[in-house]
């Protein structure tokens, strides 16, 4: 079990959040205070980057439902990469799959992958 981190880069295009570890019940709190603290211009877009992202329940699913709404608050787009399989699965699920803008994580082990 590694504990959720999370780690904020700003580029031009807007903040990247990096999200490692579980996020459920215990640590979805921690997210959205961190998300809702991000400042966003409009035609920013805040970009998710889950690639560390352990674990998944329905607390970090609504986590990242505060986040669009704190992007949609700031006329701000919202994505979320590198989407592991069981996090894809629940959004396609739920139907959020098609409320975000969702890039599954890229399987880097197949033959002839950098």
């Amino acid at each position: 079990m590694r504990p959720l981190t999370t780690t904020v880069r700003a580029t031009e295009t807007g903040p990247v959040l990096t999200v490692t570890g579980e996020l459920d019940f215990g640590t979805a709190d921690e997210l959205r205070h961190v998300v809702t603290g991000l400042a966003l211009a409009p035609g920013q877009r805040l970009v998710l980057d889950l690639e560390g992202l352990d674990f998944c329940d329905s607390s970090g699913i609504t986590a990242f439902i505060v986040a669009r709404n704190h992007a949609l608050a700031a006329r701000a787009d919202i994505a979320l990469v590198s989407v592991p399989g069981s996090v894809l699965r629940i959004l396609r699920v739920t139907g959020l799959d098609q409320v975000f803008s969702v890039a599954p994580r890229q399987d880097t082990h197949r033959a002839g992958a950098d």
